[in-house]
């Protein structure tokens, strides 16, 4: 794993309070990652065109991928972060499924969680109704609203009663192509699906506060839909980290170099820094 600035490809989005933005549109690159080629559609696709995944079908006996537990997800978020990349979250609603591949994560600390407190996150002043997720067991998906329009989700990490989790800043839907452009119809291309926190939701169909606490480690229904999620058996060739995309203040410096990116993948977001945050000396 290397670390990286902002001249890497990044974005920006939290499980932190600053201003977000999930318009941007980042540079092209090469392809990386683990999943099985049968699984990966092709990037440039326009909607329709794309080869659709098949690991509803396989009914999680996919190569490359084991079921995740709550025991994967039980350490710092920091830590688990990097380990979700290459990774697949899988959603079904309405009888539609749609599966990421995660590309691009942040990590974010409750108060109380590590050694290092962190300013960023939306349990940094404690336990809230709106963070409460966060604060329960690893492997359900905190999903917040931000701009008041998107729902963003976060996979929470850590021991129980401590709050954490790792946004999924973006990822590359391998399935479920049709769908995820019906919900995105801004969208050009395949790799601008879920490129971005709010893209990501969207293409998914997670809205909050409807599906806010889903389990994503036994798959059960809640409130009309089911979330698994997978987490690859090797880890991706290359992985780099760097400061969190549009976080304010010291949070979003490289204090914090809290994200996570496959390096070289298309639908990994543009880096901006937050107001107030830029290089520490």
């Amino acid at each position: 794993m290397t670390a990286q600035g902002p001249g890497a490809a990044s974005r920006r989005n939290n499980s932190g309070d600053a201003a977000r933005d999930h318009a941007e549109t980042p540079d092209s690159a090469p392809l990386g990652g683990a999943v099985p080629e049968l699984l990966r559609p092709g990037l440039g696709d326009a909607p329709g065109e794309g080869r659709s995944g098949r690991i509803a079908a396989s009914g999680g006996a996919t190569p490359g991928l084991n079921r995740a537990t709550r025991a994967a997800l039980s350490g710092l978020p920091v830590e688990v972060a990097p380990r979700l990349l290459g990774g697949v979250l899988e959603v079904t609603t309405e009888g539609v499924t749609v599966a990421v591949r995660i590309t691009e994560v942040e990590a974010y600390h409750g108060v109380g969680t590590g050694h290092v407190p962190d300013p960023g996150s939306h349990a940094r002043m404690g336990r809230t109704a709106r963070n409460a997720t966060m604060w329960g067991e690893p492997g359900h998906l905190y999903v917040y609203l931000s701009h008041g329009i998107h729902s963003c989700v976060n996979v929470v990490c850590g021991p129980e009663g401590q709050a954490g989790g790792v946004l999924l800043r973006a990822g590359e839907v391998i399935e479920g192509q049709d769908a995820a452009f019906a919900r995105r119809r801004a969208a050009r291309t395949a790799r601008e699906l879920a490129r971005g926190p709010g893209r990501l939701g969207d293409a998914i169909g997670l809205r909050h506060p409807r599906h806010d606490g889903i389990d994503a480690i036994t798959g059960a229904e809640f409130a009309g839909a089911v979330a698994r999620l997978w987490l690859p058996a090797s880890a991706p060739a290359r992985i780099e980290q760097g400061p969190r995309v549009g976080v304010a203040g010291v949070a979003g410096t490289d204090a914090f170099p809290w994200r996570f990116w496959i390096a070289g993948d298309p639908t990994v977001s543009v880096f901006r820094w937050g107001r107030g945050a830029g290089p520490t000396a």
